[in-house]
């Protein structure tokens, strides 16, 4: 067993974390619904959808069967839905495939959406005791200040560096601890902005630190200027009730029910009586939202329709009028909750 490797289990062993809600198990279920909530999103933020998500889906069987929306709705505000179109196409997969037992094999866990390579390594260390690296954000940061690796670690060259050394520092005996002891090292000790060097057992032997890198390191993503978008979204309101509209499953919050858009070249009274046969009593801007994707920013300007009236026609498909109490807990993105909640 390397030097490095010995002294992140033996941390881990004293002080790292050991009373998180997935682990202290073998179920290579319960494991895979974190590590796929633990894609960049922290800790804290995952534990209550964690804990949720269970709840209603408690093994595989239960989310194969379930329909989209109620996996949607358990994932909603949590952000980067397609992990949670991904999990359910992955639970059929599960299902169909493999008999209902999740696989053991690295390759046929990697196979499964969703599933990247130190995804599937983690979910075969935890579940199987594997012997496999893993390469998250965080311990990529580890990795990039303790061997001081300049350059992004997510160009392709940079990050193939970093599996080449994550791959020779496994340790023969130990594996959980080891990964668990680098997931709470770049978590907890090793962050971003400030981070602890006095209490890191490898403090010894960083190169960045020794070398006063380590506000420099890893290389940050070059600086590009973040596109900007704008939509407007319709409110209508009728006897207690607001619109929703399903949006297509491809495309940004794929399969989740928003406020219906609109292109500005047409009247709000027009674009509504047109598309759900609705009349207009009165329209008012409302504040608008700004929302942040991870290649784009949005604002939206929501408009506050009054429904006169309905016409006598079959209802839109992928439409649906609801209560604001329902609709709140329907499987919603977070902008469009914040909006609900205004109203």
């Amino acid at each position: 067993m390397t030097g490095f490797a010995a002294k992140v289990i033996a941390w881990q062993k004293r002080h790292g974390r050991h009373d998180l809600p997935w682990q202290g198990t073998r179920d290579p279920y319960t494991i895979w619904i974190a590590e796929v909530m633990l894609q960049q999103t922290q800790v804290a933020t995952v534990i209550p959808y964690y804990q949720r998500f269970l709840k209603r889906f408690p093994d595989v069987a239960a989310l194969a069967t379930a329909d989209l929306d109620s996996v949607l709705a358990h994932w909603s505000s949590l952000g980067y839905y397609s992990r949670a179109r991904n999990l359910h196409r992955a639970a059929r997969i599960v299902v169909l495939e493999h008999g209902g037992r999740f696989p053991a094999e690295f390759t046929a866990v990697s196979a499964l959406p969703g599933i990247g390579r130190s995804t599937a390594a983690a979910i075969c260390v935890f579940a199987f005791g594997e012997r496999r690296a893993i390469l998250d954000g965080n311990v990529k940061r580890v990795f990039a200040r303790h061997f001081a690796v300049g350059g992004y670690p997510g160009d392709k060259p940079v990050e193939a560096r970093l599996w080449r050394r994550a791959e020779r520092l496994l340790p023969k005996s130990g594996i959980g601890a080891y990964t668990q002891g680098l997931m709470d090292l770049g978590a907890g000790v090793c962050t971003r902005g400030q981070p602890e060097c006095g209490r890191c057992p490898l403090r010894g032997s960083c190169r960045a630190r020794q070398r006063g890198l380590t506000g420099k390191l890893p290389t940050p993503r070059p600086r590009k200027a973040l596109p900007h978008r704008a939509t407007t979204m319709l409110v209508l309101q009728h006897a207690g009730e607001i619109l929703l509209e399903k949006r297509p499953a491809a495309g940004i919050w794929g399969g989740l029910w928003c406020f219906p858009e609109v292109t500005a070249d047409e009247p709000v009274e027009q674009a509504c009586r047109r598309r759900f046969g609705a009349r207009v009593g009165a329209v008012a801007a409302m504040p608008a939202v700004e929302h942040g994707f991870t290649h784009f920013s949005l604002t939206i300007q929501p408009q506050r329709v009054r429904v006169s009236g309905l016409e006598a026609r079959a209802g839109e498909p992928g439409t649906i009028w609801l209560s604001v109490d329902d609709a709140q807990s329907a499987a919603v993105p977070a902008p469009v909750k914040r909006i609900l909640a205004s109203l």
